[in-house]
């Protein structure tokens, strides 16, 4: 390998400590997901409901010939459900966790923005006492005077409960 292959530009430079971030609404608070990780954003469409399953999963739908499960992110969350509208979409993403990766949706209240957020920004979730579920969060960061809460989705469904339902 040459020499030539290892240096990097000054825009990478630039950007090495950088992640960029689909962000998306929920309940009024704007949550962030690494953009590596979604596959596709689509408009909300009915799901075919699994007995037994988890009530954050609604069931799973068909996308490109695979078949999905799809989580509702409020619930997911204990968040009240609302209705879903016009700016109701799912977040198609991989789950990578146990050594295996799944494709899941994920419904939200609606797509934001796309930033690119410098690691060493990033904070942990102060202490909330166990009110809030701090293990789907990676961690906080403010962008544009805003606040992005950053999750995990790897820890947002395992593989496990993704197999269940999905079977």
């Amino acid at each position: 390998m040459s020499t030539e292959a290892l240096q990097l530009s000054p825009s990478d430079m630039l950007h090495a400590d950088t992640n960029q971030y689909l962000t998306f609404m929920l309940n009024g608070e704007e949550y962030g997901v690494e953009i590596l990780r979604v596959q596709g954003i689509q408009g909300w469409d009915t799901v075919t409901p699994i007995p037994s399953s988890p009530r954050y999963v609604l069931g799973v739908m068909n996308l490109r010939g695979a078949i999905v499960p799809i989580i509702d992110l409020r619930k997911r969350f204990g968040m009240e459900s609302i209705d879903f509208g016009p700016t109701t979409v799912i977040i198609v993403v991989r789950v990578e966790n146990d050594d295996k990766g799944r494709t899941i949706g994920m419904v939200v209240d609606a797509v934001s923005e796309v930033y690119r957020v410098d690691e060493k920004t990033v904070q942990a979730m102060p202490d909330f006492g166990s009110t809030v579920r701090e293990d789907f969060i990676k961690g906080l960061s403010t962008v544009d005077d805003k606040m992005l809460i950053l999750l995990d989705i790897d820890k947002l469904l395992t593989i496990k409960e993704i197999t269940a339902t999905a079977a």
